[in-house]
């Protein structure tokens, strides 16, 4: 097996994959820290209190009270806050080495492994400047949403590379059907990029359950929304745990649009997938769009739900691991419609 050999095309392929394990896990211990209201748990970076560890002994509670008198110490949100950012250094040391044995195999014929990987760790140093910026400027709305877009990206780069490196989920032969669903399915992976963003918004903007109701929205098929205070994207709010900057109408306004953006991205991605399903029987494309129509009908099942039942956290948690999932999906169809040459090597 390839995981169990010593070659550095192998070692190559184990660092990305662990890597990409991490990453994962970045996503959901991160969006498990912002649906608990623990993405200020420590009130510095990259310490917390001043400390590698959360406080958790009344000795470390007590120094940290007194390193900041003016807010409450909470051990259990800084402990939730620190585990996604000990997940978070992991992964940056592992992309760090990724990005190294991507270089050393550039002489072989690997120059898109170095491009990749060094995408990759320039991404990772990036968002770990988001991540710095989320705590000096109290959760930002726009910091924490694109803290969670680079996250995403990284996810998505990291299963790429796995991709090309044609271990597993080898794409079928070239076809018409695969060549007809190239613009497709790249405009579909460009939606579900965008859904993820506006639901970064949502949660980031605490709009996330202006509307209890649904299919309506505070008993109205559309309530009176402010759509211009509720994508200015820059603000001083400060916002503390709990806080909101926006009034009802734009945080209405907020929660709408991702209703409206999850409605084109059902109907569109749906689409695509019984299509390709349809077209694929004899290319053996149909696998590919069973698996991005079972993440999707999983993800709006997710989604109302989770309305319905003013979002606890494990259906926060799993609506936010499950876009990833359905982003990775997309990624993986787009591989399989662009099928490399016959002959050509793997990069």
């Amino acid at each position: 097996m390839v995981l169990f050999r010593k070659s550095p095309s192998a070692k190559f392929f184990r660092l990305a994959l662990f890597s990409l394990v991490f990453a994962f896990a970045g996503v959901l211990l991160g969006a498990y820290a912002r649906f608990s209201d623990a993405g200020l748990g420590c009130p510095d970076w990259p310490g917390c209190y001043g400390k590698l560890f959360a406080p958790i002994t009344p000795g470390d509670i007590s120094d940290a009270h007194a390193l900041y008198p003016e807010r409450p110490v909470d051990s259990y949100k800084a402990w939730k806050e620190m585990m996604h950012r000990y997940v978070s250094g992991v992964l940056g040391l592992l992309v760090f080495r990724l990005g190294w044995l991507g270089w050393r195999l550039r002489r072989n014929g690997g120059r898109m492994r170095s491009l990749m990987t060094t995408l990759i760790l320039s991404l990772v140093m990036f968002q770990a400047l988001l991540g710095m910026l989320g705590v000096t400027l109290q959760l930002k709305p726009l910091i924490v949403m694109g803290h969670l877009i680079v996250g995403m990206t990284i996810l998505m780069l990291l299963w790429w590379v796995l991709l090309r490196e044609h271990r597993f989920w080898r794409p079928p032969p070239d076809s018409p059907a695969a060549r007809r669903l190239r613009l497709r399915a790249l405009f579909a992976l460009g939606l579900v990029a965008g859904q993820i963003a506006l639901g970064g918004w949502t949660s980031a903007n605490a709009a996330s359950l202006v509307c209890p109701d649904f299919p309506t929205c505070q008993g109205s098929w559309w309530p009176e929304a402010d759509f211009i205070d509720a994508f200015t994207l820059w603000r001083g709010i400060g916002i503390d745990y709990d806080g909101s900057a926006l009034s009802v109408p734009a945080a209405i306004a907020v929660h709408l649009a991702h209703r409206v953006g999850a409605l084109i991205v059902t109907l569109y991605v749906g689409w695509l997938a019984l299509r390709t399903i349809s077209t694929g029987g004899d290319t053996q494309l149909c696998r590919y769009g069973l698996l991005v129509l079972v993440l999707l009908l999983t993800q709006v099942a997710l989604g109302i739900a989770g309305i319905v039942t003013h979002l606890p956290l494990a259906l926060s948690v799993a609506h936010n691991g499950v876009a990833a999932l359905l982003l990775l999906s997309l990624v993986t169809l787009n591989h399989v419609v662009r099928p490399r040459a016959v002959g050509g090597r793997s990069t």
